[in-house]
């Protein structure tokens, strides 16, 4: 199964955005499905874990303003960004992780920019 994460762009402070998450197969395949984030000059940061049965675990900082969803049908999962401030600039890769081997199979990243 692959991932291929879409949505991202340019967005003024206080805007919204929708990434999607779409799978080549069937999204059951992972037991976690996670929202990662990397900025300019900064590591990797996770954002939201979400599990099979779609409950979720979000950053601190992103409470209150992110949420994900998953559909199974469409095999895609999403990650809606509300009220978006600059320091949520950055790349953002969906990721799918299986257990108990952890295997981890990435998405490419979408660009998302946050002008102040």
């Amino acid at each position: 199964v692959q991932l291929q994460a879409s949505g991202g762009g340019l967005v003024q402070s206080g805007g919204s955005l929708r990434l999607s998450c779409a799978a080549s197969g069937s999204i059951r395949t992972f037991d976690l499905l996670r929202w990662y984030r990397q900025a300019p000059g900064k590591q990797r940061e996770l954002v939201v874990i979400m599990n099979i049965n779609g409950g979720t675990d979000y950053k601190d900082s992103v409470k209150g303003r992110f949420t994900a969803s998953r559909d199974n049908a469409k095999n895609t999962v999403y990650l809606q960004m509300n009220n978006l401030k600059s320091d949520d600039t950055g790349v953002y890769y969906c990721n799918g992780l299986t257990l108990p081997s952890y295997d981890e199979i990435w998405g490419q990243g979408t660009q998302v920019t946050v002008s102040s």
